[in-house]
């Protein structure tokens, strides 16, 4: 018993501290703590990081074949949970002026936690769909967490319905890889595939299984649902989702195609080939029409997508190291813009209107710069960190001899750059009469500026995550 909980120890110390926390708010009518509940549950968050840092990760896989405990899971585990609590740490003034501030916010989103670190240490096909069903049934109910919003409802039950769709998709899947193999954990999966010569079943069950991950990840042409629910989720929440869940579902992408599927790479490579190059371009085009940041960055997210599936479509180690780099510094980016977003404000209603940043840099030239920084470096420009780790996703597709992959990727990345540079004429050239007038807190001046300055210094030595994301890689291929 004590062997099992060492390997849990993180996602139980998360349960506990919530229906705790859960159970207090109850008994108090919804008045303890209410106020803190989002720092509360951040400080929570970040000491729960501070237990997978130090657990053991030589036993792999552990508690039965179900679960597994390695490098690559403790750096995603400790990512998700170190992001998680800056997000929870920039809600809090967002949920306040917007009299979102109770404290079922900040549990849901810890349950959400809980099912990606669930996805990324899974070792069995249930218990991965267990992480899965765990995370989406509270980033439903956070869509819609806004129940006075027409906009935030719709997302939810959009949201909802697709999901659904996208989970069914994912049982038949399994259904038909047990129904081949008699087996739902990863690592006989694996072993049957590499010496077996009936192999439709699995082949069609591998077909679905990618499809509901797709879906998940915002890949094309899983896409539809995300523009909507981005713009339509409160922002704390489409901050919430377009970072952290990002991380979870690219780590359960790699682990399914590696760990499960690896024996018969030639056979799913062309499929992320399309998801990719389809991504890629979908996401470039979509976003050029959008004056919404919140679908920007949507549609924007789905683009990145596809560059970071170009590291795991070249099925080599320096591609999988690439891809999560790729998520790593993605993440960075995406949470100093947030909290620069989490702030946009006119007469005391918060916006997202682009045009409303029309000379923002005569005000707050500071800020100016670092979003420029950041927006700089999600187009790719050089020698920003966002081109190094598109460098490298380039680098393996081409060693891979996917070249017309890698011109896809170009042209969407110059494509690509063209939002992002408006956003940056708008802040500098343009002239409009409206503009905003709000105050950023200091700490998410803290986290904008850390964000913008980690891109830069990414430059030489990519935070020093090169060596982690490698031996993550490594404990992820046979």
């Amino acid at each position: 018993m004590i062997d099992v909980v060492k390997y849990i120890l993180p996602e139980l110390f998360i349960v506990l501290f919530t229906v705790s926390y859960l159970t207090i708010s109850v008994l108090s009518n919804g008045k303890a703590l209410v106020a803190y509940s989002n720092n509360i549950s951040a400080i929570f968050l970040l000491l729960a990081s501070a237990i997978v840092f130090t657990q053991d990760t030589s036993s792999d896989p552990v508690m039965n074949g179900f679960y597994s405990s390695n490098a690559f899971t403790s750096f995603f585990k400790g990512l998700i949970l170190i992001l998680s609590a800056i997000v929870l740490h920039l809600s809090d003034d967002y949920l306040k002026k917007n009299n979102l501030q109770i404290f079922e916010f900040p549990l849901l989103a810890n349950f959400s936690i809980v099912g990606m670190m669930i996805i990324v240490s899974a070792n069995d096909l249930l218990s991965l769909y267990i992480g899965i069903e765990m995370q989406s049934l509270s980033l439903y109910i956070m869509a819609s967490f806004s129940r006075d919003n027409a906009k935030s409802t719709e997302a939810g039950l959009k949201y909802f319905i697709l999901g659904a769709l996208s989970s069914g998709l994912l049982l038949y899947g399994i259904s038909l890889v047990y129904g081949t193999t008699g087996s739902t954990q990863f690592h006989i999966i694996y072993d049957t595939i590499m010496y077996s010569d009936s192999l439709l079943g699995l082949q069609v069950g591998m077909v679905f299984i990618i499809s509901s991950i797709a879906f998940k990840f915002s890949a094309f042409p899983f896409h539809m649902w995300t523009p909507d629910v981005y713009e339509g989720a409160p922002t704390p929440v489409t901050a919430f989702m377009a970072i952290v869940p990002k991380l979870a579902i690219g780590a359960m992408f790699a682990k399914v195609l590696f760990d499960v599927f690896g024996g018969i790479a030639h056979n799913w490579q062309l499929v992320l080939v399309f998801l990719s190059g389809g991504s890629m371009i979908v996401g470039a085009l979509g976003a050029i029409a959008q004056t919404n940041i919140k679908r920007m960055l949507a549609f924007s997210s789905i683009g990145h997508v596809g560059f970071a599936l170009m590291g795991l479509a070249s099925v080599s180690p320096e591609g999988l190291s690439g891809f999560i780099i790729y998520l790593f510094l993605y993440s960075i980016m995406m949470i100093g813009v947030f909290a620069f977003i989490l702030n946009m404000e006119k007469d005391g209603v918060l916006v997202t209107d682009i045009y409303l940043l029309a000379q923002y840099s005569e005000k707050r030239p500071g800020v100016s710069f670092a979003l420029t920084l950041l927006l700089f470096s999600l187009a790719g420009i050089p020698p920003l960190a966002g081109f190094i780790c598109k460098l490298y996703v380039f680098m393996a597709i081409i060693n891979s001899g996917l070249i017309y992959l890698a011109l896809v990727g170009a042209i969407a990345s110059v494509i690509g750059a063209f939002y992002y540079l408006r956003v940056v004429y708008i802040i500098y050239f343009m002239e409009k009469e409206t503009k905003l007038d709000g105050r950023m807190p200091f700490t998410h001046l803290c986290i904008l500026f850390f964000a913008s300055a980690a891109i830069v210094i990414g430059t030489y030595n990519l935070l020093g995550v090169e060596p982690l994301t490698r031996a993550a890689a490594q404990s992820l291929i046979y």
